[in-house]
């Protein structure tokens, strides 16, 4: 692939400086943004234009092609202004990377404005591409569309069929392949009713007998993405780290929200303050060993796997595992925390006007997601065992 330069594209990009810069004016519309289910408009453009939306696009059409760990701190960060904004933002930077695998010329043509330009989908085939000649013919109904109204492109997994039976691979498996259509072509569902991460807007959607050309196709006409470290490193784990970031900044964020509330709050009946109880200052010792020992592994398995990918080569199964493991940790820990520390919110932290309990909703809901569900303790568990186990999501 030609390198094309783009000004913008700074060798000094830092993702976490400008999501730091950036949480204060997103924190103070949290409630907001829950209340829309979506993000809002303007706040959706000033995250693309902060560069957060191309951190994981190929240099070759405008994105920034960062080292996953600053990038992992910029999600974290963002979470800990909002728990939807950084999922969304999240969501939108692993969207970005399928441009990877794509022919040169659609990608540069799909991100053909790459300070404002959002990818976000679906990875999950929940759909069918029928070959008709040069396009596809798609049809499905998609759910966890996270971020997708605000989105220029949207992304649907999907089973390729041609004659109404499967394509395969050379091996005979079935071929599972994500659409890249414009959002004006998708009908878009009122479904994203939910206990947390409200903002994401991550409602279903529908393709209708939606053509789609062939080289929209990701992995159909171009199977290999360039080979540099951001793309050797596992594609499943951008989109774990990514949970796994959130959850770090949320637990972060229950923490900090318990100690503003614990030096002013008198418990019923105590002349001390919460801060003062000898329970409440074990609890948040405890959380912040927890959750610091939750990101220092998260860190070391990024760092170890950053380092193989830089070296050159695909990232060993063994350190895709220690990966998962990690993210997964880090979502249930965080998680942990939050649920610690609205605890000991008391009622508290019950009204709305308190972010614990917000943040409590944000935490649990990410726990839920398929990349850091308990099946992949089941999964990590098998391989630290020896047992033969299929490592196709890792």
């Amino acid at each position: 692939m030609s390198e094309v330069p783009f000004a913008f594209v700074a060798a000094d990009t830092d993702p976490l400086a400008r999501a730091r810069e950036l949480a204060p004016r997103i924190r103070e519309r949290a409630d907001e943004i829950e209340a829309a289910r979506k993000l809002p408009e303007d706040l959706h453009r000033l995250l693309a234009v902060a560069g957060f939306y191309r951190s994981w696009a190929p240099r070759e059409c405008g994105g920034l092609e960062l080292d996953v760990w600053p990038v992992a701190e910029m999600f974290e960060a963002l979470a800990q202004a909002d728990g939807s904004t950084a999922w969304c933002t999240f969501i939108a930077a692993t969207s970005a990377t399928a441009l990877a695998t794509l022919p040169d010329q659609t990608a540069r043509t799909v991100f053909a404005s790459p300070e404002t330009t959002l990818l976000s989908g679906v990875f999950a085939p929940m759909g069918t591409a029928e070959r008709e000649g040069d396009s596809f013919r798609v049809n499905g109904r998609w759910a966890f569309g996270s971020g997708t109204q605000n989105a220029d492109w949207v992304l649907a997994g999907c089973r390729l069929l041609e004659n109404g039976a499967p394509m395969t691979r050379a091996n005979g498996t079935p071929r599972t392949h994500m659409v890249l259509v414009p959002a004006r072509e998708v009908e878009f569902l009122d479904t994203w009713h939910v206990s947390g991460l409200c903002g994401t807007g991550s409602t279903d959607f529908i393709l209708r007998d939606v053509r789609v050309p062939a080289e929209r196709v990701v992995g159909h006409l171009r199977e290999r993405p360039p080979d540099r470290p951001l793309f050797r490193f596992p594609n499943f784990t951008l989109l774990a780290l990514g949970i796994g970031s959130v959850g770090l900044g949320l637990g972060r964020a229950a923490i900090d929200e318990l100690v503003a509330l614990a030096a002013g709050k008198r418990p019923h009946g105590s002349s001390r303050t919460l801060a003062e109880r000898p329970a409440a200052q074990s609890a948040v010792a405890e959380a912040e060993a927890e959750l610091r020992s939750a990101r220092a592994f998260l860190r070391d398995a990024v760092g170890t796997a950053w380092a193989s990918a830089v070296a050159g080569g695909p990232v060993p199964v063994e350190l895709r595992r220690d990966l998962r493991l990690a993210t997964t940790h880090a979502a249930r820990v965080a998680a942990h925390v939050s649920h610690r520390m609205y605890d000991l919110g008391g009622a508290s932290a019950i009204y709305k006007r308190s972010p614990l309990q917000r943040i409590f909703r944000d935490a649990h809901v990410a726990t839920q997601h398929l990349m850091v569900a308990p099946p992949t303790l089941e999964l990590t568990g098998r391989m630290f065992l020896g047992l033969p186990t299929d490592t196709g999501s890792l």
